[in-house]
Order: structure tokens, then C-alpha cells, then sequence
């Protein structure tokens, strides 16, 4: 059997590090969201950046659209932020992305030096258990968090990606932070967005009036995508699963 880990924060990787797991990243709110329905819209691919200067160098190239947020907003100069929602009202078939956020890439970065990556969300959960299931590896969550701190929404979905796992009697877990997961998201399941009513992320994105993307975040098996690191790049694996 292979065992789930979720690990709280980057800071707390090089503890979880093995260099053979699969690592899921995940930033509900909102960059793995992001990624999964950019995929989805018809781009043919993301490069993950952890710095804004890293996006600026693609600036000039045409052939990339360039996303960046840092504390919720679109950076200034940039096409895009991570709003997943705002993802829909531009076309984006076939084109390629860069793409750095506050947390999320960050997170990509960090575990792609000695693992395979994938990232995760609500939005893609089915895709993304059965994407596992068929690699018979162990898997590490690594939650994004903000700014390294401890984010609610990312353990929810650790949670719910922990129950999926451990149906197939494939995947066990032994550790504290998986089993915490797991009973949080036993709470919040019949409705994320009220469970997180005082998270400090929901709170944030809140107050900037985007209320929306949270509510979109949240969704159940929207997309069939699952985004999967490639040298420097995110791709889609897809498969009918929904």
C-alpha cells in the first residue's frame, strides 16, 4: 500500500521530502484553481514562476500571456492575475501562460527540484483521484498556504483528497496532519463556503470583492483536467472521469 501525507506549509517540506512521492500541490484559493481551469480554456501550457521578475522576462515574447498576483490583486503591467472566473472572459485556446502568484507557484517550484507534480482542487478532485490511483505511488499533499503560514481552505481539500485516496484500500496514512485533514473536511464537507467564514483567506478575497472566485473554488468535479509538471511547464492529462 503507499501511504498520504499532507504537509502544512512549504516551510515544512524538506520533512516530508523523499524524493520518490508524488507531490499534489495545492492553493485553493486560488492558484491551483487558476491552473486547472486555465487547462481547461484551451491553454496549452503554464510555466509556474515564483518571482515577479521571473514573469518579466517573458514580457516582451508574444507567445506567452503573462498572469501575476501578489496579495489577491493582478500585479500592475501584467494581462492577468489568478482569478479563475476572470479566466472565462478572455480566450485563451491554445496560447501559452506564465504564471507566478503569492503562494501557489512558489509552492510548484519548491517541490519540483526531487518530485513529480501534479497540483490539485475541488474543481478537479475525481480527475486527480483516479490520476493516483493509477500511478501506485506514494502522494504528498503540499498545501500552499499564505505566505508559509497555515491555510484552512488547503487543508479542507487535503481532507477530501485523503477520503478519496483511502476508498481504494490502495493508500493509507500514519501521520497526525493527514488525519486532522481528514476530520476537518468531515466538518466542512456539506458546505465549504460557510465553514470557511472565518478564514482569513475568505476574509481577503472578501474584502476585494471577489466573492465569486471563492464560491467557484469551492465547486465539486468541474473539469477533467489534471495538471502535471513537465521540465519547466504544466501540461494537461486528461481523461473522461466526470
Amino acid at each position: 500500500m503507499n501511504n498520504v501525507k499532507v504537509c502544512l506549509s512549504p516551510s515544512l517540506f524538506p520533512i516530508y521530502s523523499d524524493r520518490k512521492s508524488i507531490v499534489v500541490v495545492v492553493d485553493i484559493l486560488r492558484a491551483t484553481s487558476a491552473i486547472c481551469t486555465a487547462l481547461e480554456q484551451g491553454v496549452k501550457s503554464i510555466i509556474p514562476v515564483s518571482t515577479i521578475e521571473d514573469a518579466l522576462e517573458y514580457k516582451e515574447n508574444d507567445e506567452y500571456i503573462i498572469a501575476a498576483e501578489r496579495n489577491g490583486k493582478i500585479v500592475s503591467g501584467f494581462d492577468l492575475g489568478n482569478s479563475p472566473t476572470d479566466y472565462f472572459k478572455h480566450n485563451l485556446k491554445n496560447k501559452k501562460m506564465v504564471l507566478t502568484t503569492t503562494n501557489g507557484t512558489k509552492a510548484i517550484n519548491i517541490a519540483k527540484i526531487d518530485h513529480q507534480v501534479v497540483t490539485g482542487s475541488f474543481l478537479n478532485l475525481k480527475a486527480l483521484t483516479s490520476f493516483l490511483h493509477e500511478q501506485n505511488k506514494s502522494i504528498i499533499i503540499l498545501c500552499a498556504g499564505w505566505k508559509n503560514d497555515y491555510c484552512l481552505e488547503d487543508t479542507l481539500f487535503a481532507g477530501a483528497l485523503t477520503q478519496e485516496l483511502i476508498k481504494s484500500n490502495k493508500f493509507y496514512f500514519e501521520n497526525d496532519s493527514t488525519a486532522s485533514c481528514s476530520m476537518i473536511y468531515n466538518l466542512a464537507k456539506y458546505n465549504l463556503f460557510d465553514f470557511l467564514k472565518d478564514s482569513q483567506h475568505r476574509k481577503r478575497l472578501l474584502h476585494l470583492g471577489i466573492e465569486n472566485d471563492i464560491r467557484y473554488c469551492l465547486d465539486y468535479n468541474k473539469s477533467n483536467v489534471v495538471p502535471i509538471l513537465n521540465g519547466n511547464e504544466l501540461i494537461t492529462f486528461k481523461k473522461n472521469f466526470i
